[in-house]
């Protein structure tokens, strides 16, 4: 069995079946070639002659090649789904992965910035050219909406609604849900939209339907957002500041200030609620870390 025409059903499958994003695709095509890659240095040129040692081996040797922990946990996720796809397929008779378990991750909690630092950062992005005027929508929408990196520069025009206060957000695996659009937020996009989005737009450049456009007047990267987000949490001191950084900091801030954790679920877009759970550990750091630098007696 070529390994080159099974992966290519493979990712076939993820697209169309399983409606996954061109980038997990991407993603998990880069993985399988690594895998791929390993199991030719290991002369192994038929997939139904792969073993559980053979799983193991390309466990060890991602650890030896220096990957980290997440990163060999989600090596082997890819490795684990295209052998269940096979044996579903009936490409082959037995999983040689059933039995290896993934590595634990160690337990770690999302960044979060303060507050008080956010209001800071973003009252220093105060410039009023175009550029200037995008820059600050894009981070308050990221903050003020809780949304992916991938999520804003994928925004439409059309799935902003100012009258009735959200914003429709296709999420992972191509799903959709809705997000409040109010306050900071709202004002800034609006801003955005009347005064600087007009001067970037050029009539013949592609992605005419994007919120978020570059000088060009082409759909804003991510590239070009992750870039964005750093420089502008320079301005308060913080180094490579990350998209991800103030959506965490939403789901902190939404949930020390009393909301719901279904709420924050759902705006969050987390499939399961466990995802969500890990805010309240947050919230708990947050808790005794006020207790520590408040109390009298707490550290003696």
């Amino acid at each position: 069995m070529a390994f080159e025409s099974v992966r290519a059903e493979y990712l076939a499958y993820l697209r169309v079946e399983r409606g996954a994003s061109p980038l997990t695709v991407s993603a998990y095509e880069s993985d399988l070639a690594d895998y791929a890659r390993f199991l030719d240095h290991r002369g192994i040129t038929e997939l139904s002659s792969v073993s559980r040692s053979d799983i193991v081996g390309y466990e060890t040797h991602l650890l030896e090649q220096g990957y980290a922990v997440t990163s060999i946990d989600r090596h082997l996720s890819v490795v684990k789904g295209f052998h269940r796809f096979l044996v579903r397929e009936g490409r082959l008779d037995s999983n040689p992965t059933s039995t290896v378990k993934l590595p634990k991750p160690p337990s770690r909690l999302p960044d979060v910035v303060s507050i008080d630092v956010i209001a800071s950062m973003l009252d220093l992005m105060d410039g009023i050219d175009a550029i200037s005027l995008r820059n600050r929508a894009l981070l308050e929408a990221l903050y003020g909406c809780g949304l992916r990196v991938s999520e804003a520069v994928g925004l439409d025009l059309d799935r902003i609604d100012f009258d009735e206060g959200f914003v429709r957000i296709v999420g992972k695996g191509g799903k959709e849900r809705v997000a409040p659009l109010s306050g900071c937020a709202a004002a800034a996009l609006s801003d955005y939209l009347e005064r600087a989005r007009p001067q970037l737009a050029k009539p013949a450049a592609p992605s005419a339907s994007a919120v978020f456009l570059n000088a060009r007047g082409s759909r804003l990267s991510r590239q070009s957002a992750h870039k964005i987000v750093a420089d502008a949490g320079m301005l308060v001191g913080i180094g490579n500041l990350h998209p991800h950084t103030l959506r965490h900091s939403f789901a902190t801030h939404m949930l020390e200030g009393g909301a719901d954790l279904r709420v924050i679920q759902e705006i969050l877009g987390h499939a399961d609620i466990s995802t969500t759970q890990i805010y309240t550990h947050v919230n708990r750091s947050h808790i005794r870390e006020e207790y520590l630098a408040a109390h009298p007696r707490a550290r003696a």
